[in-house]
């Protein structure tokens, strides 16, 4: 086992890890403060937003970005197995883990095993709101998906699934080779993809976050069955608290919340996304106002935006997401006990 800090593991080492893979070894290599937004004092060139990438592209090696400790458990057992067990692989296990405050939930009844190690298992499933949704999200970002999970329901009577992603470059990986088989074999009946099996019955649009560049959770967009949008820390580390970080990469819980009623909307004016009454963005933002930027708000034309996949927002929505961006654009910094904003000047 090798454990390495933050991004130095793959891309200073990285060359020792095709050896690795060269010489047919095994082991588990563990990514200790992984992510872009979890390591922010310490130098923008500890922020790891793409180890993960560089993970994909090493044939020996299987990469995890799981999010709680019941996940780490199996993935763990079924390397042992693959490695060491009945299936005897040449490969090597890389799991990225991180440096986040955390409180782990016990393992749920009737836990997903085949999601877990095949990349992607629905972790909560929405029980209030009309307005059907997912929610694809791995490692420290699960947190962030099910606080949006519950504003969305109390709030925009959107009802969410929030789906923990063990593996994006697993499910990649996996839909590449059913690609291969079904290319090279027309004759026989073709095969699909696993995420797009899993996520088949999935209604509503899907919105995937993570602390990774986009270019991560964006491997298996082809494979998604429905309107896909991503969200994520690309460019350089953000040097400021873990909330100001998320905010400025537009990841954090609010920005998800967003982003969601965005793809729901969609639908058309028959089942609109709404604000619940007497609550709204400025509340889902965590604050009563917001201070937007020098030339004041953005104006929405009364007849609505053209909206990409057709159609135009509704009006509700539209009043309510441009007041939603400005607050999220605002300059808000988030200290360790709530919104800190700072004063004029």
């Amino acid at each position: 086992m090798y454990v390495f800090y933050s991004m130095f593991g793959f891309q200073r080492t990285g060359d020792q890890f095709w050896q690795m893979a060269d010489q047919l070894s095994r082991g588990f290599v563990l990514g200790a403060t992984a992510y872009r937004t979890t390591l922010t004092g310490e130098g923008l060139q500890h922020a790891d937003g793409h180890s993960q990438l560089l993970a994909s592209t090493n044939p020996g090696c299987v990469a995890y970005d799981p999010a709680y400790g019941f996940e780490i458990a199996h993935i763990m057992k079924d390397g042992l197995r693959r490695m060491y067990g009945e299936a005897n692989e040449d490969v090597f296990y890389y799991l990225t883990v991180y440096n986040e405050p955390i409180q782990h939930p016990a393992e749920p009844e009737n836990v997903d095993v085949e999601g877990i190690l095949k990349g992607i298992h629905r972790f909560s499933a929405g029980e209030k709101g009309e307005i059907p949704a997912q929610i694809m999200a791995s490692g420290v970002a699960v947190p962030w998906a099910l606080e949006a999970q519950r504003i969305l329901a109390d709030e925009w009577n959107v009802r969410a699934d929030v789906w923990s992603a063990t593996s994006w470059n697993e499910l990649r990986r996996e839909a590449v080779d059913v690609e291969r088989h079904n290319l090279l074999h027309p004759e026989e009946e073709q095969r699909v993809p696993y995420v797009t099996r899993k996520l088949e019955g999935a209604q509503g649009p899907f919105v995937a976050v993570s602390d990774w560049m986009r270019s991560v959770p964006d491997q298996i967009a082809r494979w998604v069955p429905g309107a896909y949008q991503s969200l994520g820390a690309d460019g350089f580390g953000f040097a400021d608290t873990r909330g100001a970080a998320r905010r400025f990469f537009h990841i954090d819980a609010q920005s998800i919340v967003l982003a969601v009623p965005d793809r729901a909307g969609q639908g058309g004016p028959d089942r609109p996304v709404r604000p619940q009454e007497g609550r709204g963005p400025l509340r889902a933002a965590g604050r009563d106002g917001g201070r937007p930027r020098r030339g004041g708000r953005r104006r929405v034309a009364a007849g609505g935006r053209a909206r990409r996949g057709g159609g135009t927002m509704p009006p509700p929505l539209r009043h309510v997401r441009a007041q939603f961006s400005q607050i999220l654009k605002a300059r808000t910094w988030y200290g360790d006990r709530g919104v800190q904003v700072p004063p004029p000047g």
